[in-house]
């Protein structure tokens, strides 16, 4: 995020304008090819052996994978099932072992059974990193969940506050959040609990025009057409979503294959900031293809290899920020 980078950094990261990359978003990681991919909420159940072969057997294969929280689920086992840790390593160690993931903490990854991790403190501090990886063109910022501590003047929100202004678009086109709780979510499951982290940063990622946030926590699928909600004040009363070509897309992506199954109930009518959503397991690939337009695909774990169910062009925020809504009314 440095505007300014030593020569070493920059040879290390320097991409040519026509190099490709993907992301993956429903196994959240991305391959040794040029693309990125990304999943949450995987677990380690029947469903989450359809997804991970399911992105595997792919034609499209990632350079990364970008994953937004809930790994083992070990703290749904009797005292925190170490043992959990280790199965789920192991079912995931096909795809660690040969391209990058990329992590943040979701809420089965705050332990809140103090007498089980009471010796493990010092080595727990590791995990509460605050941090954005660099791969290419592409700049992620990596959110703890909204479990977590995120208000004013805790270390998440004074690292972002220092972290925004060293943004280079130049260097890095590409801005995309991986955040655990979905800030729009139009299932009645996990409803307005990432309300107070939007509220807080959600002017942030406007001011700085995100391409794109990616969360979990909801088990299920669901894209966000390009809308914003930070025009509220006590006197105007304006309190609910517009469309803002300067603000990100949301995508939850829940649908790895976790341990407490879909998230099937839905709010009615469906709400016009929601632009697509369907409960059924999924990866998703983000394609990056130059510093203006990527093209994003959500595949279904029913369908063929090659099947996209959802699919999106867009268009860089910085560098070609047109209306790339996929909706007729736009």
């Amino acid at each position: 995020m440095q505007s300014e980078s030593r020569s070493k950094s920059k040879e290390l990261y320097q991409v040519s304008t026509d190099q490709r990359e993907r992301l993956a978003m429903s196994v959240e990681r991305l391959d040794q090819s040029s693309h990125k991919i990304r999943e949450r909420d995987l677990g380690q159940t029947f469903d989450s052996n359809i997804t991970l072969p399911h992105y595997e057997k792919s034609p499209k294969k990632g350079q990364a994978v970008l994953f937004v929280g809930d790994l083992s689920y070990a703290d749904n086992h009797l005292n925190h099932d170490n043992n959990r840790w280790d199965s789920w390593g192991r079912f995931s160690e096909r795809s660690t072992a040969y391209q990058p993931w990329i992590w943040t903490t979701g809420n089965h990854e705050l332990d809140f059974a103090p007498e089980i991790v009471k010796l493990l403190a010092p080595s727990m501090e590791k995990i509460n990193r605050l941090s954005h990886s660099r791969i290419g063109t592409v700049l992620l910022t990596e959110l703890q969940a909204a479990q977590n501590h995120f208000g004013k003047y805790t270390p998440q929100y004074s690292w972002l506050e220092e972290e925004f202004p060293k943004l280079n678009r130049t260097e890095t086109p590409w801005l995309i959040v991986l955040n655990n709780s979905p800030w729009y979510n139009s299932y009645d499951y996990h409803y307005m609990e990432g309300e107070t982290m939007r509220v807080m940063y959600e002017p942030w990622f406007v001011k700085n025009i995100v391409d794109v946030v990616f969360s979990g926590h909801v088990h299920t699928y669901e894209r966000s057409e390009r809308i914003s909600n930070i025009a509220y004040t006590v006197v105007n009363g304006i309190c609910s979503p517009v469309k803002d070509q300067s603000a990100p897309v949301y995508i939850t992506i829940g649908d790895g294959g976790n341990i407490e199954g879909l998230a099937t109930k839905m709010t009615e009518p469906q709400p016009k900031y929601s632009a697509y959503r369907e409960a059924s397991f999924g990866h998703a690939i983000f394609s990056i293809k130059n510093r203006t337009h990527a093209h994003y695909a959500w595949h279904r774990n029913q369908d063929g290899y090659a099947v996209e169910a959802d699919t999106m062009w867009f268009s860089n925020r910085f560098w070609h920020p047109v209306n790339d809504s996929p909706s007729s009314d736009s």
